[in-house]
């Protein structure tokens, strides 16, 4: 998920006409990372304590 908003928030810069790719970028961007955080921590989410 984190990838996929780095390359969305990219795509959004470059194509300047496209608005709404920034937003979808960003919100992909803070999902991700908190799943991120909470799978370092050892905390399982929505039952799995690992996210490939």
């Amino acid at each position: 998920m984190i990838a996929l908003g780095v390359i969305l928030i990219i795509l959004a810069l470059v194509l300047k006409t496209v608005h709404w790719l920034f937003t979808l970028g960003v919100i992909l961007l803070v999902i991700g990372a908190v799943f991120w955080l909470l799978g370092r921590v050892g905390r399982p989410v929505a039952g799995r304590r690992y996210w490939y």
